[in-house]
């Protein structure tokens, strides 16, 4: 988790749904300079949610820690943050 405190996540491969071990977290679209803007999205008690920039459908998944996605490589890690 980097910069907002909340793990961020993308759909580089453009998967209709991507499963994540949160309920808090930023979806970024696709990895950049192809991103959207960097959106809080917030599930509550559903178990899931839609992002309205993209329209990746993310399922919250209790088996996942929140560093962990399926597909995996769904995680964004953004190493340019100081």
């Amino acid at each position: 988790m980097f910069g907002s405190g909340y793990p961020k996540f993308r759909n580089d491969r453009g998967v209709p749904e991507i499963c994540i071990g949160v309920r808090e977290f930023n979806c970024i679209g696709v990895s950049p300079p192809h991103d959207h803007p960097h959106i809080y999205l917030n599930m509550r008690e559903a178990d899931s949610i839609l992002c309205p920039y993209c329209g990746t459908r993310f399922r919250f998944d209790p088996r996942l820690t929140p560093f962990d996605a399926d597909p995996p490589d769904s995680v964004f890690t953004d190493h340019n943050v100081a």
